[in-house]
This record gives structure tokens, sequence and C-alpha cells, in this order.
């Protein structure tokens, strides 16, 4: 097994983990439990960590998760009031209609 990243928060380990897996990289999280040892330990060591299977998929998994941090993110207008939302919201902050489904 080899330590490919640390993430930020758990959430976010288990996203990237779960990516990698379906892409065909099997990988774990590790540290789950660790960031209750934050103050004790130095916080940067406490953090979960992404660890691969296979030593030789550490190439395609790291240019994956490069690739995540590269996503577009969404803009649209609204159809029923016309408010410009980003990001990767699916419905309306103005006015709660869903995104368009083109």
């Amino acid at each position: 097994m080899r330590r490919l990243t640390r993430a930020p928060n758990a959430a976010i380990a288990q996203v990237w983990a779960d990516l990698l897996c379906e892409a065909g990289y099997p990988a774990t999280v590790e540290r789950w439990f660790l960031s209750s040892a934050a103050g004790e330990l130095p916080p940067d060591q406490c953090l979960p960590e992404i660890w691969l299977r296979h030593a030789e998929h550490e190439s395609a998994a790291r240019q994956l998760l490069a690739n995540l941090e590269r996503l577009p993110q969404r803009r649209w207008y609204c159809p029923n009031c016309g408010e410009l939302v980003e990001g990767g919201f699916e419905q309306c902050w103005a006015c709660g209609a869903l995104m368009p489904r083109d």
C-alpha cells in the first residue's frame, strides 16, 4: 500500500477514495479518527489519508485527483426569475426553481 495524499476532512477523504475506487484504483481512508488527537499531536499530522492498494496506480490516481481540482463550475440562469446561479447548485437560491435539464 502507498499513501497518496491527505484530505482536509473525513467527508472529502471518503469522496476521493470512492472516486478512485470507481475509476479502478482501490483506495482506503486511513486515520479516520485521529482528528480527536489534534492538540496533543500537530493538527496537520491528524488529517485523514488516502492510501492506494497498488503502488502502480499512483500516477494515474494522482492525475485523477488533480483533474478534480480543475472541474469547471456551472453557471445557469433561472428560467423562473432570471437569477444567475453559479457553482454546483441545481436549484435557484432566489426562487427555488430547479435547474433546467437540457
